[in-house]
């Protein structure tokens, strides 16, 4: 089946937790800390596979998630790292974030990777927290959440040539003719539902051509089929308009198709462009073309009368479709690097709301070190409240109107404000 749009929600792995662990050791208060680290949560990456030509790994996976980080142990043993979630997509994919609507990378090349939902940081343990003045903390991070991004996939088929016309003009016959594509055709009276690609080959060169289901008049507003393909053509190079010269009147649906390619837009209208007079093996076809071509040469278009079903014409046509597409400048090969979406934020990753009768403070460095804390601990609360003080944190409560005994609550956390503090 030929899917070329996708909805997804991708979550990286959240980040393992730090531990508070103390080794055994003389003359060391409570043999001195060694909790590990948290390890990092896996990365959810995007990366073209040249063999796939449409986006229906996606039909039914609607949610991909990556594998979390595992939790630090004893010893400064840090935990293992979550596997990133390869998701592989074809050739020519957009990637739209919808929180902004924005694209944020057009996938083409072969072995190309975007991480769209980094995993989560892994949190620090108690021997991260060690000072010279706090030997024995009882302090920890909880791990970072992974990313989490609704994304929209859309595919663009990359072709330099792109064969367009109306429903039953012959286009899958011709492109059987011209290519090595064996696209299912029959006598239908109507449209191939899908996109077909074929390789062209010309001496030593050779050219992907897309054979787009037919278009109607009101394609470019979402009439018939075309609209949902007539994007696949953005990117070609040459466009090929196949023409059923026997229909009652040819130059007319020439004028439909052009109509509904200046509508779409995108720059289509300024792609170099040659008509195929198709079905020159009917008599009624064969004694229309010259007439088809000489009115469409007055207008500055090329013509080639050929009949792909019985293969006339169809080399001159293969010939001057190679010269309407000159040799791209070769482009020296670059190693597939990884690249990042770059979501908009503020320096501060903290904020304080009221929350009805209460107030609530959220932020992912916060929230982790209010769940990794041993509140049993003066200490480790003490050093709590040093990190709201340094933050601005308190401050902002205090703002907001906190007083003695109101409730504060920190991730699944609820407090009660003091003056001198908080109390859990």
């Amino acid at each position: 089946m030929f899917i070329d749009r996708a909805r997804l929600l991708v979550r990286g792995g959240d980040g393992g937790r730090g531990v508070i662990s103390f080794r055994r050791e003389a003359h060391v208060p409570r043999g001195g800390p060694d909790g590990g680290d948290g390890g990092k949560g896996g990365d959810i990456v995007l990366r073209v596979e040249g063999q796939l030509g449409t986006l229906s790994d996606f039909r039914f996976a609607r949610e991909m998630a990556a594998e979390p980080g595992r939790p630090g142990a004893g010893r400064n043993s840090t935990g293992r790292s979550g596997a990133d979630r390869i998701v592989r997509v074809p050739p020519g994919t957009l990637v739209i974030d919808r929180a902004t609507g924005e694209t944020v990378a057009d996938l083409v090349a072969p072995g190309d990777e975007l991480v769209v939902a980094r995993g989560g940081t892994g949190g620090k343990g108690n021997a991260r927290f060690a000072t010279s003045t706090r030997r024995a903390p009882r302090i920890a991070e909880d791990g970072g959440k992974g990313e989490r991004r609704e994304i929209d996939l859309e595919l663009k088929l990359l072709a330099d040539v792109g064969l367009a016309g109306m429903p039953n003009a012959g286009k899958s016959t011709l492109l059987a003719a011209l290519t090595s594509a064996r696209p299912k055709i029959a006598d239908y009276p109507f449209t191939t539902l899908v996109p077909n690609l074929g390789v062209a080959r010309l001496e030593d060169r050779e050219l992907v051509v897309a054979d787009i289901p037919g278009l109607i008049e009101g394609a470019s507003r979402g009439l018939g089929l075309g609209e949902e393909f007539l994007r696949h053509i953005e990117r070609t190079r040459l466009l090929v308009h196949v023409v059923d010269a026997s229909r009652p009147d040819p130059l007319e649906d020439i004028t439909t198709i052009e109509t509904e390619l200046a509508s779409h837009g995108r720059g289509l209208m300024e792609r170099p462009r040659l008509v195929a007079l198709n079905k020159i093996d009917l008599p009624e076809a064969r004694e229309a073309a010259p007439r088809i071509a000489r009115a469409l040469a007055e207008r500055g278009i090329a013509s080639v009368a050929v009949s792909a079903a019985a293969r006339q014409g169809t080399d001159d046509l293969l010939r001057q479709i190679f010269a309407g597409c000159p040799p791209r400048e070769a482009a020296g090969a670059q190693p597939a690097r990884e690249r990042r979406i770059a979501f908009a934020g503020g320096a501060r990753d903290w904020r304080v709301k009221r929350e009805g009768a209460a107030f609530r403070i959220e932020g992912d460095r916060v929230e982790r070190l209010a769940s990794g804390i041993d509140w049993d601990s003066p200490d480790a609360s003490a050093y709590f409240q040093r990190q709201l003080i340094r933050t601005g944190i308190e401050r902002e409560l205090r703002a907001l109107g906190a007083k003695e005994g109101d409730t504060v609550r920190i991730g699944g956390l609820e407090m009660e404000w003091s003056e001198g503090g908080q109390d859990e």
